[in-house]
């Protein structure tokens, strides 16, 4: 039976095929979407099995009647091969360097490296919005849950880098020597474990600036004793690093780590030096109106002066900011104080029709919310960027992504060590 003119990429969509496959142990459809962007390098073999699983079910589920052996799926999945969609983000053809992207996210870490001239050849998130924007931008739905044995099982020998951006989680090593033991049931623990079985030629670890001081300095001793000492792994000291310094108008700090394994003989970095070109949120801003829902209304205005009123008579710093056009946002984070510490003017508003349930009269002064695409273009995401979600989730995604120009400029850096030192 040829499938050539039944089956195509677009299938694998179906609601009811990807409800069918949350009942599967194995992370099929990732496998399926990894292989078809690995078929050229050794890569795939890591995939090959699972995603014929994916490709007979697809072909069970929409043919029934059908007979369907491993001859048949492999030659479905060698025609999807070449039926891949065109994606935004694709991987460059010819790759310096070969890096896997766990704590994804929507992508920011790989946008980065792809820009480098690195090839992603492994990617994991457990969010299924998240999901959805990575598959929609890179072409590949990233495994699931990385602490899970059977996730780590799919990622491939042979990498150079690996990059993680992972959650901030205290240690109980009280007592003790605070070394690789003590990262238990962290997800440190779990970087840290692939760092330790994969032996990448280097890593390139994020999180929020709080991570130095975060019990007492315990957690960062911790962690770098488990990278320098138990892992063996030359590691400069740690730099907090601000995304307005490098080409984004946003006052974000974190805190970037990275590594070289001991076979690199790399034992010098130095992280990357700001740029010197002037930016402003005007150089985000959208460029025509914007919808009447990003506006806010007369009620939830009073509301927020008075909240700031409150705060300010106590002595607190607490409320809501309008950012000028000439000035530079505050991060974008998660939860309604992210967006109420970035509101800005606009006053090309012409329809003050709600077109939400909104408490009162849209504000006459032009004060709105910035848009997820200002959020996106804050982050150093560029406009072809797809967003195929929710506002509500495009905030989430954004505010929890890590600024690609930040981290372009840090991970080039090490891109640079390791190809002069190859």
């Amino acid at each position: 039976m040829h499938f050539k003119e039944k089956i195509s990429i677009d299938h694998f969509g179906d609601k009811k095929f990807k409800i069918k496959l949350i009942e599967s142990e194995k992370d099929t459809e990732a496998a399926f979407t990894h292989y078809l962007h690995n078929y050229e390098n050794g890569v795939s073999q890591y995939y090959k099995q699972d995603a014929l699983s994916h490709v007979k079910s697809l072909i069970k589920y929409r043919f029934p009647n059908e007979p369907v052996n491993n001859k048949i799926a492999e030659e479905a999945l060698q025609y999807l091969i070449f039926e891949k969609n065109i994606i935004p983000f694709p991987s460059p053809s010819k790759p310096r360097f070969k890096f896997i992207d766990l704590f994804a996210g929507i992508g920011g870490f790989r946008l980065a490296l792809q820009n480098l001239g690195g090839k992603c050849v492994f990617t994991s998130e457990w969010d299924k919005y998240s999901k959805l924007s990575y598959q929609a931008n890179f072409g590949e739905t990233p495994f699931g849950d990385i602490t899970k044995n059977s996730t780590k099982n799919y990622i491939p020998d042979g990498f150079d880098i690996l990059c993680a951006g992972f959650p901030c989680q205290a240690f109980s090593i009280a007592g003790r020597r605070g070394g690789f033991e003590d990262t238990r049931g962290t997800l440190f623990f779990d970087v840290a474990d692939i760092i330790k079985k994969k032996e990448p030629k280097a890593f390139f670890l994020e999180n929020v600036k709080g991570l130095r001081s975060h019990d007492k300095g315990k957690t960062l001793s911790t962690i770098l004793n488990v990278l320098r000492n138990d892992l063996g792994y030359y590691v400069p000291d740690p730099e907090i690093i601000n995304a307005k310094d490098f080409g984004v108008p946003q006052n974000r700090e974190r805190i970037f780590i990275v590594g070289f394994h001991p076979s690199t003989k790399i034992a010098n970095f130095s992280y990357p030096s700001p740029v010197k070109n002037h930016i402003a949120f005007e150089d985000v801003k959208e460029e025509s109106e914007v919808s009447v829902k990003y506006y806010l209304s007369n009620t939830y205005m009073n509301t927020l002066r008075e909240h700031k009123s409150r705060h300010a008579r106590k002595g607190n710093g607490f409320g809501y900011e309008i950012i000028d056009d000439n000035g530079i946002a505050n991060a974008v984070v998660c939860g309604g104080m992210g967006r109420e510490r970035n509101l800005v003017y606009d006053n090309r508003l012409t329809n003050f029709e709600p077109v939400t349930k909104i408490r009162g009269e849209v504000n006459r002064e032009g004060i709105r919310k910035m848009t997820p695409r200002e959020w996106a273009r804050l982050q150093g995401f560029p406009d072809k960027f797809k967003i195929v979600v929710s506002d509500v989730q495009a905030y989430k995604q954004f505010g929890n992504s890590v600024a690609v120009p930040a981290i372009q400029a840090t991970a080039n850096e090490i891109v640079k060590r390791l190809l002069k030192d190859a």
